[in-house]
């Protein structure tokens, strides 16, 4: 079935509200032409990121939206077949495994596809998609090189394809209110941004117990290298791809990603004027080549006028996670939290301060950006467990224990961010995971900052 430009766009809507924390309704989908018409999705790459993110995101609205998997296409037989019996047995439909994307494209049953691969095979296998006339969601990094990046660009702008990539944040309802609050001036001129992402984390990115699995004549590991240079069969490189250039950046490409695009966003910048940046593998010697370790400093501001700009400081860690997750905007005035999802005062100019130039003090009104959005359902799942199925954890664990507060449901969701620990599946089991961990030792885990009133509870309980 040829999907037409309004079918095809609800298509990515649908991406964006199951696996970007956007809300969706059957009714507004209902109202659109050819919505009875259903749409046929390919899986493509089906590892840990489809298989506890995507695809049971996409199927909780699949059926009222009418969209349904028909196929999965992996180069490594283990997972095609388990793929493709695991989106079987969650769905109740056939799917049928493919050994290729050629194979998978081949079909007259596939009108758009889920990409989640390894980053340097993003652009590629978009590129791949559009040319063969589906529509794509595809995984950041959307590339990694700037040549990769522009073919896929320009592959989309040639077909007319729709794609949508997981940047999810700007799909999140705090972050579209914290966009529109610095949008209106009320916040003032960005002065300072610092943004961390920080885990004690040395089996993050590692899969000891998968690698030993992977056998060469099981894959295709020309197709996977695709433009890569030739190089040996390495298991490690191909499902610990984030620790290994040239096939991810590790760090800017699973995390940088996703925060500095709110930078572009909020301000309507391009691009950076200038970054400097250093780091290295300080603690984690385990063979992998990508840094354990990064600073970047960013300087923006308008192309043509370089008297106005700010900073942008950007640190992470995988040894340390003090300072969690953070993404902090600094005014004058004050300052807006995404971790808390707050505008406060913080560090804004006082009234002291102020007489002594005999200027007006500047201090932002507080407060929450939550409070100014509706709450997000939980039966929306975001599309990466780095951050947005926190926004869903979060909010499920308040949903789960009534008594928690605004700042429990917070620091829920920083765990979640740190940790990966959330399971799609089984809400319930984590919020009892936790209670647990606190009962046994007196403490929340590692990096849970819960009130002590909660903490005295859940002792008592």
């Amino acid at each position: 079935m040829a999907l037409d430009d309004a079918n095809r766009r609800e298509f990515l809507k649908m991406g964006g509200a199951a696996l970007a924390a956007a809300s969706w309704s059957a009714r507004s989908y209902a109202s659109i032409v050819g919505a009875n018409d259903r749409v046929k999705v390919g899986v493509v790459g089906c590892g840990d990121r489809m298989k506890s993110a995507l695809i049971p995101a996409m199927l909780q609205h699949a059926k009222e939206l009418n969209f349904e998997f028909v196929a999965v296409s992996d180069i490594w037989n283990r997972r095609r077949e388990e793929g493709a019996a695991y989106v079987q047995k969650l769905s109740g439909s056939a799917v049928d495994p493919v050994r290729n994307n050629d194979e998978l494209y081949a079909r007259k049953d596939v009108d758009a596809v889920l990409v989640a691969t390894a980053d340097f095979q993003h652009a590629l296998h978009g590129v791949e998609a559009v040319n063969a006339g589906r529509d794509a969601y595809v995984e950041k990094p959307t590339a990694h090189t700037m040549e990769d990046a522009r073919a896929f660009r320009a592959a989309v702008h040639k077909t007319g394809r729709i794609v949508q990539v997981g940047t999810q944040r700007r799909s999140t309802p705090s972050y579209q209110k914290a966009y529109e609050y610095i949008q209106s001036g009320k916040f003032g001129d960005i002065v300072m941004v610092e943004m961390t992402w920080n885990v004690n984390q040395p089996g993050r990115w590692r899969r000891p117990d998968v690698v030993p699995l992977l056998k060469e004549e099981d894959t295709d590991w020309k197709r996977y290298l695709m433009n890569r240079p030739d190089a040996p069969f390495d298991a490690r490189k191909y499902l610990e791809f984030r620790l290994f250039w040239p096939y991810s950046s590790g760090i800017p490409d699973q995390w940088l990603v996703h925060q500095i695009d709110t930078v572009h966003w909020f301000t309507g910048l391009p691009h950076p004027r200038s970054v400097v940046a250093n780091g290295g593998i300080y603690l984690w010697k385990d063979g992998r080549q990508n840094w354990d370790t990064m600073t970047a400093v960013f300087d923006y501001g308008p192309l043509d006028d370089l008297s106005k700009g700010f900073q942008v400081q950007y640190t992470s860690r995988f040894t340390n996670s003090a300072g969690g997750v953070k993404e902090l905007y600094y005014s004058n005035g004050g300052m807006l939290d995404m971790s808390k999802q707050t505008v406060t005062s913080t560090g804004g100019l006082s009234a002291r301060s102020a007489a002594e130039m005999k200027m007006q003090p500047n201090l932002l009104e507080s407060f929450s950006l939550s409070e100014k959005v509706e709450a997000v359902s939980t039966d929306v799942i975001t599309s990466d467990p780095g951050n947005s199925i926190a926004t869903d954890a979060g909010t499920a664990y308040r949903t789960e224990k009534k008594s928690a507060s605004l700042a429990d449901s917070e620091a829920f969701m920083n765990y979640v961010i740190a940790n990966q620990a959330f399971d799609l599946l089984d809400r319930k089991a984590n919020v009892t995971a936790v209670e647990e961990h606190i009962k046994e030792n007196d403490a929340p885990p590692p990096g849970v900052n819960f009130s002590s009133t909660f903490v005295v509870g859940v002792r008592r309980a």
